[in-house]
């Protein structure tokens, strides 16, 4: 038998690809990394969308789960000019009256800033902040057998209920709208089980290692990363857009960071059928529409503590917010929609001009729609900004479809590779003893429709990459 092109071949460069390719390049063997875009980073990319010297995320923004990743901690991305910045508040939640929720580094602070929600703020989320280097592992994998079983139950116990059964807890307005517009994240109804989790999650990073940005646009995660993966021998080509296995040069393993749409279209002749029925029916969750701006100025929130926070949570109350999120996910279009927004420039002045500021907004919708809902979001923002409206000097908008077309992933517009519901959390993308493996031998999905799911984290890349050396060169598994 001839010996082949290389010995691993990973299909995309989002971070989970490439933390795949790092992981397998790591362990000694020949990988090479084939991406469809002109530059590697699927999610991670940044660029003049509006207009000359405004720099624009055109996906991920803030990145709490980067910085909390177990993978991404062990590589020296410093070293190639990865640098995070972190805003004074990770994220703020105004309020019609003025008012606003804020979630600080400090558990202490946030929970006495919510005053009579002080004490259930820190029985909810101080044993979570305590307990998360024992559990972030495993929370961050394949279903398994923990390595601190009785952590990890306590969190599943608070991680499993609906967020707006959670949320009774508390009795505030603010603290209630915090934790449905950390809730809000899982891109599904409050109303749905385990939604609690991604609030938990979100709330004990913020609280561990803060919500940082990159200085200089999420791209700069994506260069560090492939810079990593290349000083370690690895092989980038770009602008190959893989359709058939017929593309690809002879490997060992094959690694799709794809989810099953595109799994099935490349290498849907070589599964099982049953494999097949899976993947058919594998689910998609929303779509967002994205709106980004450059602007005459900083955003003039009417709570001036919104100025400080790179995040910044557009909902009002829970009930809103729920409401919402309920409208989109049933195939209509909120009036009032629940909008996420960053504010990159006010602490990393290579977004824009001296002066001049941008703005990255997104908010969720039936998948697929073609609805512009620019002016609902803006009016979402004026209702908490007076005045927004007369700083914006340009704005870019993605709907659903662009967003696929700009990464194929997001299908429908769906920014997580499929809704993580509790009929897909521990399923995804099909019910199998790894869900990394495909049926067919040598072939592995490494997307964020493995576990552990959406975000910028790589865990999903890093474990289908283990379990590949342990299937294909099991002497070099653990080396």
């Amino acid at each position: 038998m001839s010996k082949p092109d290389f010995d691993a071949v990973v299909v995309g460069s989002g971070p989970n690809g490439l933390a795949a390719a790092i992981t397998l390049q790591q362990a000694g063997l020949s990988v090479l990394v084939l991406e469809g875009k002109p530059e590697v980073g699927g999610g991670l990319r940044s660029m003049d969308l509006t207009l000359p010297g405004f720099l624009h995320d055109t996906c991920s923004a803030i990145h709490p789960l980067a910085v909390n990743s177990p993978f991404f901690r062990s590589l020296p991305l410093a070293d190639y000019g990865l640098e995070f910045i972190e805003p004074p508040v990770a994220a703020a939640h105004p309020f019609d009256d003025g008012t606003a929720a804020l979630l600080t580094r400090s558990v202490e602070e946030t929970a006495r800033l919510l005053g009579p929600d002080e004490r259930a703020y820190l029985k909810l989320l101080g044993p979570v902040v305590e307990q998360w280097p024992r559990i972030d592992a495993d929370l961050l994998g394949p279903l398994t057998f923990p390595k601190h079983p009785i952590d990890f139950a306590q969190f599943g116990l608070k991680a499993l209920p609906p967020s707006t059964w959670t949320a009774n807890r508390f009795q505030t307005k603010q603290a209630r709208g915090l934790w449905a517009g950390m809730a809000a994240h899982s891109i599904q109804p409050l109303t749905n089980l385990a939604t609690s989790a991604i609030s938990l999650v979100l709330m004990t990073a913020a609280h561990r290692i803060g919500w940082p940005l990159p200085k200089g646009g999420s791209r700069e995660i994506a260069r560090a990363l492939a810079a990593h993966f290349q000083a370690l021998g690895g092989k980038i080509e770009t602008s190959v857009f893989v359709r058939s296995l017929a593309q690809l040069p002879s490997s060992r393993a094959v690694l799709f960071d794809v989810t099953p749409r595109q799994l099935l279209q490349i290498a849907g002749h070589r599964f099982s059928s049953l494999y097949r029925w899976q993947l058919g029916r594998y689910r998609y969750g929303m779509g967002v529409f994205k709106v980004d701006w450059a602007l005459d100025g900083p955003i003039p929130f009417t709570n001036e503590a919104c100025r400080r926070a790179g995040t910044v949570h557009l909902g009002n109350t829970l009930e809103e917010i729920a409401d919402s999120e309920q409208q989109a996910a049933d195939g209509r279009h909120p009036d009032k929609p629940y909008v996420l927004l960053a504010q990159q420039s006010l602490f990393d002045p290579t977004r824009a001009p001296a002066g001049k500021h941008t703005a990255w907004a997104y908010c969720h919708l039936p998948n697929g729609s073609p609805v512009d809902m620019t002016d609902a979001i803006e009016r979402q923002v004026e209702r908490f900004a007076p005045g927004f409206r007369e700083r914006i000097l340009a704005r870019n908008t993605l709907s659903p479809a662009q967003m696929e077309e700009h990464n194929p992933n997001y299908i429908g517009g769906d920014i997580n590779g499929g809704i993580i519901d509790i009929g897909q959390l521990f399923t995804r993308p099909a019910l199998r003893w790894s869900p990394y493996r495909t049926s067919a031998k040598g072939l592995y999905i490494c997307s964020s429709s493995t576990p552990p799911g959406g975000g910028v984290h790589g865990m999903c890349g890093y474990h289908a990459a283990r379990r590949a050396l342990k299937d294909v060169w099991p002497g070099i598994a653990f080396g």
